[in-house]
């Protein structure tokens, strides 16, 4: 199974998200799946790359062009696939992801989080999306989502297109025992015309 995971670039972060980062991309390997990201060599993204190529499983990197400074970007991934745009970056690692984990990170990852739920909510996929709170770091992100649910701004049926763990073993077996979960935006939301109705 191919698993995109999106997470920090930072090398600046506290070395309990490295340990973890590597610990997901050894879990990952080990069981058999490749890694889909995006390229870089550093943060937690360098860190899951590290733990997938320590044990030898396949790594496809997707950069745009303009990342070309020495020293960004993971030299030995099994596929490297440059894009002209950021868009199309995320475009390719959606379509070549079997799953998702969302791993702690910045506003990028922000970003590629809320799109991939968006299209999930929307029905554009049915894959898996793990939400990986390491030290609690996304619990106000969740605090935020149980908000907006609660004011009706978004359903709980899209609260629940989401997995929400701490553990590294959790998010993979939650994947791979995962079963595709359809969500009708439309008749949710009391749009769609009811029998008798034009």
């Amino acid at each position: 199974m191919k698993i995109c995971v999106f997470g920090a670039s930072s090398a600046l972060i506290d070395k309990s998200y490295i340990e973890s980062g590597e610990q997901l991309g050894e879990i990952m390997s080990t069981r058999g799946h490749s890694l889909v990201f995006g390229a870089g060599a550093e943060g937690v993204m360098g860190a899951v790359v590290r733990g997938v190529h320590k044990h030898g499983g396949e790594i496809i990197g997707v950069v745009p062009t303009f990342f070309n400074v020495d020293g960004i970007l993971f030299k030995e991934c099994t596929e490297m696939i440059r894009t002209e745009t950021m868009r199309e970056r995320k475009f390719i690692m959606e379509e070549k992801a079997d799953a998702f984990i969302v791993a702690p990170g910045g506003i990028g990852t922000y970003e590629e989080f809320f799109e991939v739920l968006t299209l999930k909510q929307l029905g554009r996929h049915e894959k898996a999306i793990v939400l990986l709170n390491i030290n609690g770091y996304y619990d106000k992100m969740i605090d935020m989502i149980n908000y907006t649910t609660e004011y009706h701004f978004m359903t709980n049926g899209c609260r629940k297109l989401v997995h929400i763990t701490d553990n590294n073993e959790d998010a993979v077996s939650y994947i791979e025992n995962y079963v595709p979960q359809k969500y009708d935006i439309v008749q949710l939301r009391g749009l769609r015309n009811k029998p008798g109705k034009n």
